[in-house]
C-alpha cells in the first residue's frame, strides 16, 4: 500500500454523519448550518433515477459554493453494478475534487470494487492536477458477500477511511424477519446485529480505519435512535448516520465520552507521563487515587481522550504531582 499524502487525516470526527439528498437544494443549504461532523451528499438511494444526472451538477455547485466549515464533505455515488457510477465519480470529482474529502461507495462486495474506484480517482486527480491520494474512500457493507469479504475490502486501498454498515439492504439480503431498520427482529432473543457489527469493527480496527453504524429510519423516535446508537458506541464504533436534524445532537452526545470519563482519561495520561519520567521515579505502574495505572491504562485513556479532544471537549481538572 502506497503511503498517504501528508495532508490526509484518516481519523476525522464522524460522530454524526448526515445524509442529504443530492437532488434537493433546500436540504443541501440547510445541512451547512447543522452541527453534524460529516455530511454526505447522496446520489444513490436518496435520488430518484431520473434526478441523478442533474443532482451531480447540483452537488458540484454546493460543494464549491457552500460553507462546509468544520465538516467532512462526502459524496455517496451509486454502486458498481449500476450504469451511473463512473459518471457520478467523474462529474463530481472533476468538478469539485478540491472541495471534497471522500467518496462513499455503497454495496461493496469485494476488494476489486475498491481498487477500481481508487484507480479512477487517481486518473482524475492526475488529469486535473489534484493531489494524488488526498480524496478518501468510505466502503459501505450492505450484504452477506460484502461482510464475508470485509477484511480484504478494508485492505484494498490506502484511501479507505471508514467501513460503514448499511442495515436496510443487509437485512433484505439475508431475509431478516423485520421491516424496522436497526431494530431487533421478532422472535430472536439476543442481538441480531452483534456479529455483523463486530466483524465490521474488527476489520476496521485491524487496518486503522473508523467504523460507522448505519441509519435509524424512525426519525421522530429519538429515544429509539439513542438506544441503537448506544449499542454501536458501546462496542467501539466511531459514529452513526443521521437522517434528520433531530438525530444530530443525539449522535454527537452518544459518540462522545462523558465529561467525567474525558477528565479521567486526561488525568491518567498526565499521571502516567509523570510517573514514568525521571522526576516521577521511572515507574512502570503507579497509583492514581485508588486506581493502579500502567501502559494498558494509558492506551485505553488515549482512546477516550482522543474522542473527547476531537469533539472539542475541555477538561475541568488538572493533574497534581503527588507531594508537590
Amino acid at each position: 500500500m502506497r503511503p498517504l499524502p501528508p495532508s490526509v487525516n484518516r481519523l476525522r470526527p464522524r460522530r454524526s454523519c448526515l445524509a442529504v439528498p443530492g437532488s434537493n437544494p433546500r436540504f443541501l443549504e440547510k445541512a451547512q448550518g447543522l452541527a453534524a461532523d460529516q455530511v454526505f451528499l447522496d446520489l444513490e438511494d436518496a435520488c430518484a433515477p431520473l434526478a441523478k444526472p442533474e443532482a451531480r451538477h447540483t452537488i458540484v455547485k454546493f460543494l464549491n459554493e457552500g460553507d462546509w466549515t468544520g465538516k467532512t464533505r462526502v459524496v455517496r455515488v451509486n454502486d458498481w453494478t449500476t450504469h451511473w457510477t463512473y459518471r457520478d465519480v467523474v462529474t463530481v470529482v472533476e468538478g469539485a475534487g478540491q472541495n471534497l474529502d471522500c467518496v462513499m461507495l455503497p454495496k461493496v462486495q469485494d476488494a476489486s470494487q475498491i481498487v477500481a474506484l481508487d484507480l479512477l480517482l487517481t486518473q482524475i486527480e492526475r488529469t486535473m492536477g489534484f493531489e494524488v491520494g488526498r480524496i478518501g474512500i468510505e466502503a459501505q457493507i450492505e450484504n452477506a458477500r460484502g461482510l464475508n469479504n470485509v477484511d480484504e475490502i478494508a485492505q484494498a486501498s490506502p484511501r479507505i477511511e471508514t467501513i460503514v454498515f448499511g442495515p436496510a439492504d443487509f437485512m433484505a439480503s439475508i431475509n431478516m424477519k423485520s421491516l424496522v431498520v436497526g431494530e431487533q427482529p421478532p422472535g430472536y432473543p439476543a442481538d441480531a446485529y452483534h456479529y455483523i457489527l463486530m466483524k465490521i469493527l474488527m476489520a476496521a480496527r485491524a487496518n486503522g480505519l473508523q467504523a460507522i453504524d448505519g441509519p435509524y429510519l424512525q426519525i421522530r423516535n429519538v429515544d429509539g435512535f439513542r438506544a441503537v446508537a448506544g449499542r454501536a458506541a458501546a462496542l467501539g464504533f466511531d459514529g452513526k448516520w443521521v437522517l434528520h436534524p433531530g438525530q444530530v445532537e443525539a449522535a454527537n452526545e452518544v459518540f462522545s465520552p462523558s465529561q467525567e470519563d474525558y477528565d479521567h482519561a486526561e488525568l491518567i495520561l498526565d499521571a502516567y507521563e509523570y510517573h514514568t519520567s525521571e522526576a516521577g521515579g521511572r515507574k512502570g505502574s503507579a497509583m492514581l487515587g485508588d486506581e493502579m495505572i500502567d501502559e494498558a491504562s494509558r492506551k485505553m485513556a488515549l482512546v477516550v481522550a482522543g474522542k473527547g479532544r476531537a469533539a472539542g471537549m475541555r477538561r475541568t481538572g488538572t493533574f497534581e504531582i503527588p507531594g508537590a
